[in-house]
């Protein structure tokens, strides 16, 4: 591991140890190539529909994972293939299993039903979707947009204003010191970078405050930009929401529609929403806005913008209850603040389980988030929220829960929610999600070693005079019954830290339990170092042995950081 100086004038010198199979490695490879030195492919392919669950593994991919071994290790030990032996060694086989490409602890392939209305999807949302920073002062760009995009979001926040002498549109965060960025460039980002993490749709939600001659405008830049991208429906009203399948390669539009902000709206409303905190921003409206609305009182932006419109979307006028009391005709998208939801979830838990069955809420952050964090998205969820929205830039906790529930579903940006959330019963009954409910499974998870942060970071990064002291926590996030934290021991002066720690999470829900994973240096003066997280969807996992990678505080994953875990259910 190196020298590292003690005391200045001291140096101290820890032995490198290279990582080694653990015993339960060594045991499942004595069992299953039979107290043989090598494990060939039809033994591989019986450790696989075994004791890693997957019992449609075939012998052909088995003969791929072993050629993928063998081609390492000729290159590794620089053997010519004659004379490398067919099967695979202990070595090989711990290699495979430590290895996150050959061996990832969930799948990456879209297996869902796509083909049920949007309503029925978790969609990954994202707040203010422009900015670069903080809510306050930071720049708009249509880079926080691309970056969104190429990490799978699939709900793209624009806030749209007029320029200062009324002829384009801005997309900035308005009564803030943020500065503006074109719309028309922000468009032509999304359409290059739309569908380059996922094929499924992207839905533009528009923050409407301008004149209907500015409308106009969008609608033709819309339509222009998008052209056979943008899917807008016949009818002026939904009855049922399309499909994620059917919408493919789709780019649809949801807002306000013009006539329900320039004409219903009248100055009392919009004062009273004001009052009532409806806004998703204290700072939406002001003297001009109001004098505007009396401009346009009378007017009708006309056919073009309203129909580019496909998803409907409105805030609570009155009251939230009022609000959610679903129109059978039609189907639309309601708003609420993060205080709303909670209110509402609350008070009228099964109003809003029922609401969102057909229609869809979008839960954005409350006002006074200037630093761009976030709120826990779990009750939004456990409620029915399909478009639970964070700021993508503020990382932490909150966010991380995102990416897990996201990576589920092959990534594509869409996770059907749990069938309890969607089933009717007698007198169109639903499920209560605050509920009490008995354990439904238990989930075992053992946590056998960890490698790869002396390739990512430097010799010194988490202590200058040894090398780090690391420990993991393991964390349920769910429904508050399942809730849970674990953590190992600390290892000391290990750059390969081995734990063999094995923990048990009773689930009541786990379609909704998300598995959160830390790694952590020891600190024994200051706060414990970061060293890595990943969040994964319970219900994806795969059972067996496997490989876990580590991403760093924005999520992005590092090259070699991982831990070898274990995962059971009970």
């Amino acid at each position: 591991m190196g020298s590292y100086k003690y005391c200045i004038c001291f140096t101290r010198k820890f032995v490198w140890r290279a990582a080694a199979p653990p015993p339960d490695v060594r045991q499942t490879f004595v069992e299953y190539s039979e107290g043989a030195a090598q494990m060939g492919p039809d033994q591989l392919r019986r450790f696989l529909a075994e004791a890693q669950g997957q019992a449609d593994a075939t012998l052909a991919d088995a003969e791929r994972i072993n050629e993928v071994l063998l081609h390492r290790r000729r290159r590794c030990h620089h053997f010519p293939a004659i004379l490398s032996r067919p099967g695979i060694s202990l070595d090989d086989f711990f290699h495979f299993l430590f290895s996150d490409d050959l061996n990832p602890p969930i799948g990456s392939q879209v297996h869902q039903d796509m083909s049920l209305p949007l309503s029925h999807y978790y969609i990954y949302t994202g707040h203010n979707s422009y900015l670069t920073g903080n809510q306050l002062s930071s720049d708009s760009s249509d880079i926080p947009i691309i970056k969104a995009l190429q990490r799978g979001v699939r709900v793209i926040e624009l806030d749209m204003w007029p320029n200062s002498t009324k002829d384009d549109v801005l997309i900035y965060h308005g009564r803030t010191l943020t500065s503006p960025v074109e719309m028309i460039k922000c468009l032509r980002s999304i359409k290059e970078f739309a569908f380059c993490a996922s094929s499924y749709p992207v839905v533009i939600t528009l923050e409407d405050h301008l004149t209907p001659d500015l409308q106009a405008k969008v609608a033709e830049m819309v339509t222009q930009t998008f052209g056979d991208m943008l899917y807008y429906p016949k009818s002026d009203s939904l009855e049922e929401f399309p499909s994620p399948e059917s919408l493919k390669n789709r780019i649809i539009i949801s807002t306000k529609p013009p006539k329900k902000y320039f004409e219903s709206k009248t100055v009392e409303d919009k004062q009273d929403d004001l009052q009532q905190g409806s806004n998703d921003e204290a700072w939406e409206t002001n003297t001009a806005d109001l004098q505007a609305l009396h401009v346009s009182h009378d007017k009708n932006s006309g056919p073009e913008y309203r129909r580019i419109i496909t998803v409907h979307a409105g805030k609570p006028k009155g009251r939230t209850r009022d609000a959610l009391k679903a129109d059978t005709d039609k189907v639309r998208r309601l708003s609420l603040s993060e205080q709303q939801i909670e209110r509402a979830a609350e008070l009228y838990a099964l109003d809003l389980v029922r609401f969102t069955q057909k229609n869809i809420v979008r839960v954005y952050p409350k006002g006074t988030r200037f630093n761009s964090s976030n709120y826990c998205p779990l009750p939004g969820w456990l409620h029915g929220a399909q478009m639970v929205a964070l700021n993508m830039q503020g990382y932490g906790r909150s966010l991380w829960l995102m990416q897990g529930l996201f990576r589920a579903n092959g990534g594509c940006g869409y996770v059907r929610k749990p069938d309890f959330l969607m089933n009717i019963g007698p007198q169109a009954a639903v499920s209560n999600p605050e509920a009490s409910l008995p354990v439904k499974i238990t989930l075992k998870v053992k946590i056998y070693m960890g490698d790869g942060w002396h390739k990512d970071f430097s010799r010194t990064h988490f202590d200058v005079y040894s090398p780090p002291d690391f420990y993991a926590k393991v964390e349920i996030a769910g429904v508050p019954a399942d809730i849970k934290t674990k953590r190992t021991r600390t290892r000391q002066d290990d750059w390969m830290p081995v734990w063999g720690e094995e923990f048990s999470f009773p689930l009541t829900v786990p379609e909704l339990a998300l598995l959160r994973i830390e790694a952590c240096e020891y600190n024994m003066s200051d706060m414990d170092d970061f060293g890595g997280q990943t969040c994964l969807p319970v219900w994806e996992l795969k059972p067996g042995i496997r490989a876990v990678p580590l991403h760093d505080r924005k999520g992005n994953k590092y090259n070699s950081v991982r831990l070898l875990m274990r995962f059971q259910f009970v």
